[in-house]
């Protein structure tokens, strides 16, 4: 008798640190998220202060500021923010290229510390992607190897999504101004 409560204790003491792990993972992944979101949160707030900083010197240019703010503002689900997070970096790119065009504002020190913030956070939010996959990689394999996978098809855990970019986000940026 004494071996069955024993065994019944090792099961429900086995099952109680399986819960807890599966659970673990799934609010790191979810971290994970709110870290990239955090990123581009701090991206859409700098973006406007680059926006008219290059305005003044770069008015006809204006279709490329433009898209540079549309592009920030369409994202809502998690996934639009990964579609529209590459199309973002893509106008920054195009905008912090018309310095070249513009000594002055290649001179200008408002511009530069935006410039160089926002390349900061550029990095940031690579970092965060690129964490926010790794940590969904080893919840998914987590939750699909035995014993693993009874606990989470209990919790009702599916498979998360990877940041993705797509395939023709994959092309270089070509600046034509």
């Amino acid at each position: 008798m004494k071996w069955l409560f024993l065994v019944i204790a090792i099961v429900i003491i086995l099952i109680v640190i399986l819960y807890n792990y599966l659970v673990r993972l799934n609010i790191r992944c979810k971290n994970a998220w709110s870290q990239i979101d955090n990123q581009l949160k701090r991206r859409a707030d700098l973006i406007p202060n680059l926006v008219e900083v290059t305005k003044g010197y770069a008015s006809y240019e204006s279709k490329v500021l433009a898209d540079v703010v549309n592009a920030r503002n369409q994202a809502n689900t998690m996934s639009d923010k990964a579609k529209n997070s590459e199309k973002v970096s893509e106008q920054l790119n195009k905008l912090l290229m018309l310095s070249e065009n513009y000594p002055d504002l290649k001179a200008n020190e408002i511009f530069k510390n935006l410039q160089i913030e926002l390349t900061g956070t550029e990095d940031k939010i690579a970092f965060a992607r690129q964490f926010y996959n790794d940590t969904v990689q080893h919840y998914n394999t987590a939750i699909t190897v035995f014993p693993n996978n009874i606990m989470a098809k209990m919790m009702n855990y599916t498979e998360k999504e990877y940041f993705k970019v797509n395939d023709d986000e994959r092309e270089v940026v070509k600046v034509e101004l």
